[in-house]
């Protein structure tokens, strides 16, 4: 897929089938989160693939506490990429959010829908946030910030390719 065809056509989803993301597809969906540029190239950010139900669940849950809510702000994704970043570097928001971009704009090219779910900064100051980073071996001393969780899931529908057959053209 071109780059800019990518770029003007990808949109955040918000309706998912239950098909997991690949795990072919999630590591090239990372891997390009990972070559996103940084300031000075310090590379800050730290991502998180969950794709564990109940985490997914838990992260799910804790995203609606923040918005006063109940419901399900992951809209019933299966994979969530969380992007942290290190406080501590200056350009660190930007460079969260060029890796979340990058994200994003994979996912699209690989044919994985996706959505950026904002929060991830409350999510993890919190003490439930605090520990879940101390669970995946993260340090959970307030140095790493959340910058966004990209939601991931395979189409919920797609529409069918033209009929080549079916095409006609007229001299």
């Amino acid at each position: 897929m071109e780059t800019i065809e990518a770029l003007i056509h990808r949109r955040s989803c918000r309706k998912y089938s239950d098909r997991p993301v690949e795990a072919e597809k999630l590591a090239r969906i990372i891997e390009a989160g990972q070559y996103a540029p940084s300031g000075m190239g310090r590379q800050p950010v730290t991502f998180v693939a969950v794709t564990d139900p109940a985490t997914v669940e838990r992260l799910s849950q804790l995203n609606a506490q923040v918005m006063g809510s109940n419901g399900d702000p992951f809209y019933g994704a299966k994979t969530v990429v969380v992007v942290l970043v290190d406080r501590n570097v200056p350009t660190h928001l930007e460079d969260g959010s060029l890796a979340m971009g990058n994200l994003l704009n994979a996912a699209y090219a690989l044919g994985v829908d996706s959505c950026w779910i904002h929060r991830a900064h409350e999510v993890f100051d919190s003490p439930e946030g605090l520990e879940l980073l101390a669970s995946w071996s993260l340090p959970a001393d307030g140095s790493l910030r959340g910058v966004g969780h990209c939601i991931l899931a395979m189409p919920r529908t797609r529409y069918p390719s033209p009929n080549p057959a079916a095409t006609t053209s007229s001299t």
